[in-house]
């Protein structure tokens, strides 16, 4: 299904915070996310010149997400795990043309009372 109303965030986190993160997206409308796991490799230099400390285990959250809130969420992944905290995140998006199995969220009815 072609789109142009989602975008996929990418989180790029160290080991352990993604989870962290997709707990702020989801406080923002996010219904989910998929977790890998990866290594980050940089040249000793490099870090040095940026001023970071290297920790190669790292974790990357994808999110595809509704336009209207890929802002919002952003801005809560940079404030709340961004590089000047423990899990030295970067996040960004990318546009997202086509879609496949996103069902369109659906409110559910509050359960009767027995």
């Amino acid at each position: 299904m072609k789109t142009n109303n989602h975008e996929v965030i990418f989180a790029i986190v160290n080991s352990g915070y993604a989870e962290d993160v997709m707990d702020i997206a989801r406080e923002l409308g996010v219904r989910g996310g998929t977790i890998l796991n990866a290594r980050g490799v940089v040249k000793e230099d490099a870090a040095a010149f940026f001023g970071i400390t290297l920790h190669a285990d790292k974790e990357i959250l994808m999110m595809v997400v509704e336009k209207d809130i890929r802002d919002k969420v952003l801005n809560a992944i940079y404030k709340e795990m961004g590089m000047a905290k423990k899990a030295k995140g970067i996040a960004f998006s990318l546009p997202v043309s086509d879609v496949a199995g996103l069902a369109p969220q659906i409110p559910t009815e509050p359960e009767a009372e027995a």
